[in-house]
């Protein structure tokens, strides 16, 4: 541990000199990755400092208890000692959690997919159910969030919304919420009173800046045609809704909710942009294999974690066995047991490895 803690430290020199070159200075991108990775490895410096001032002040009142004749100074430095090694055990403590570098993209606001899985209308009430509880929590949270693109059935369901989260920490906080929610109730329509099971899938994407993927506008091929569904007067009288093929992926972005074919089009390439980023992310995951299997869970889309049982008011996360008896409370945006669980729990698997 004390050596990966002094190679860091090693890094963290390196970083002060090359910080002062004019060069990396003026590469915008470059120079806000290494602030981000000097802003770490100077709370490493600090808490690393602290750490070694308490122990060399550990060793000075030993000296003290083993050697000083005055029966009060003695007792004095004993209960010194005993303080400044609690004191050492927090620090160490510490030091052991900074150890696992803070992941680039948490500070990153988020673009959040829900569709409709199994379940027919069903599965669609309950994705816009989710999305009530994701706007509820992010109300708590002080994120503001928009809508990027839905695809509303007449019983106020979806059978897709793409929205945008914007705040602190956000994807720091959703990360683990992709892959596919099951949900058990008694639907609306059923007359027979008899549990239904649906699912939804979520998918949370690290919303990409410019600066993070080029897109190249050859690449892309924009078409603009006439709006469907609910909407204002507008609506299928003109041809403002946007689709965007990204042609060397084959990625296809449809946006239709706003009045302007500019303002869809805009939508439509932020959420293009996360895709590609998601595509991109996605390999360096890979090739960091060993670190992705110490997750929570690996983000996939495909697989079930969690299960929302509406008559016994329960919420069940498969991945880390956590049960959780306020399903009411959860679906009006208490999600905070919930994250901070994941969070802990995938930090906990990570130190593990240190």
């Amino acid at each position: 541990m004390f050596d990966k803690i002094e190679g860091l430290l090693a890094r963290y020199q390196e970083l002060e000199e090359k910080l002062s070159d004019a060069d990396i200075v003026k590469d915008q991108k470059k120079y806000k990755e290494l602030m981000q990775e000097h802003s770490y490895l100077q709370e490493v410096a600090e808490a690393d400092k602290k750490y070694k001032k308490t122990t060399a002040q550990i060793e000075e009142a030993k000296v003290i208890a083993q050697e000083e004749k005055d029966a009060q100074l003695k007792e004095m430095a004993k209960e010194e000692i005993k303080s400044l090694e609690e004191e050492q055990e927090k620090l160490l403590a510490n030091l052991k959690q900074l150890l696992i570098p803070p992941d680039p993209l948490d500070m990153k606001n988020i673009i959040m997919e829900i569709r409709a899985g199994t379940g027919g209308d069903e599965a669609a009430l309950f994705a816009a159910n989710l999305y009530r509880m994701y706007s509820k929590f992010a109300e708590l949270k002080k994120w503001k969030i928009e809508i990027l693109s839905s695809n509303e059935i007449g019983l106020g369901g979806f059978k897709e919304v793409i929205f945008s989260v914007t705040g602190k920490n956000v994807y720091e906080n959703l990360r683990y919420e992709s892959g596919v929610h099951r949900v058990q109730r008694v639907p609306e329509t059923e007359s027979q009173g008899r549990v239904h099971t649906s699912a939804v899938t979520v998918a949370v994407l690290p919303e990409a800046e410019e600066t993070d993927i080029e897109i190249n506008q050859d690449d892309l091929k924009v078409d603009v045609y006439r709006s469907s569904g609910p909407g204002g007067q507008s609506v299928n009288t003109t041809d403002s809704a946007v689709r965007i093929t990204h042609i060397p992926t084959g990625l296809v972005v449809t946006c239709q909710d706003e009045k302007s074919q500019i303002k869809n089009k805009a939508k439509a390439l932020r959420v293009l942009r996360a895709r590609l980023y998601e595509i991109e992310e996605d390999k360096k995951q890979k090739e960091r294999a060993e670190a992705r299997k110490t997750q929570v869970g690996s983000g996939d889309r495909s697989e079930r974690i969690r299960t929302y049982n509406f008559p016994q008011n329960r919420l069940t996360d498969h991945r880390i066995n956590l049960t959780l008896y306020k399903l009411e409370l959860i679906m009006e945006g208490d999600l905070n047991e919930t994250v901070e669980t994941l969070k802990f729990s995938a930090k906990e698997k990570l130190l593990q490895k240190i």
